[in-house]
């Protein structure tokens, strides 16, 4: 039985009213519908904080959506359920000034050396505000500044970015959930900026 009534995060992120076609097309693909909404609730819905805390998983997720578009519905939704946290005092501003800095257009990077070495280029290379690292932590500064990397310079990260992370308190654990919800943020916006389009 297809269920209709009950909007999940990527209807509600694009703007998918119940009824509608779009809302038709997508319960279409049942299982694709169930996959993206279990992938949300097993980064954002856990209740496991051993490794990476909400508050974390919520300001990673608020600074990915903020490089992307810094007033979408997306930065939006992460950065109210960061104001939510009792933990993340100050940190919405702090994430907004940081996006402003880091905004850039990209993607930056170098191939290896041969045919496609004529499209490496060069971009700026981002590092949290010192001023703002006392809020931050040294922790999640380090993660923001390995996020801006994820998104900009994808093809430029190597070992030694993964060894600043775990300089900051970052294990293996920790690190394969951040760059998951780097990933599932970065899907997430493009499917629900796709189907604004095509409801449009």
């Amino acid at each position: 039985m297809t269920d209709h009534a009950t909007p999940d995060i990527l209807d509600r992120l694009a703007g998918v009213s119940v009824g509608s076609t779009l809302d038709v097309v997508r319960h279409e693909r049942p299982e694709t519908r169930r996959n993206v909404q279990a992938s949300y609730d097993a980064l954002f819905e856990t209740g496991d904080e051993a490794e990476v805390t909400a508050t974390e998983r919520h300001a990673v997720a608020a600074f990915v959506a903020l490089l992307h578009d810094a007033d979408g519905p997306a930065a939006n939704h992460y950065l109210q359920l960061l104001e939510q946290r009792p933990d993340a005092d100050g940190l919405v501003g702090v994430l907004r000034s940081q996006a402003k800095r880091a905004a850039t257009a990209g993607p930056y990077g170098a191939y290896p050396s041969g045919p496609l070495s004529r499209e490496n280029l060069a971009g700026p290379i981002f590092s949290t505000e010192p001023s703002d690292r006392a809020v931050l932590g040294e922790r999640l500064s380090a993660a923001l500044d390995h996020v801006h990397l994820l998104v900009f310079h994808l093809r430029d990260a190597q070992a030694p970015h993964l060894a600043l992370l775990q300089q900051a308190g970052w294990n293996t654990a920790a690190i394969v959930t951040l760059s998951q919800i780097v990933a599932f943020l970065s899907f997430q916006i493009r499917a629900a900026q796709g189907l604004r389009v095509l409801g449009s």
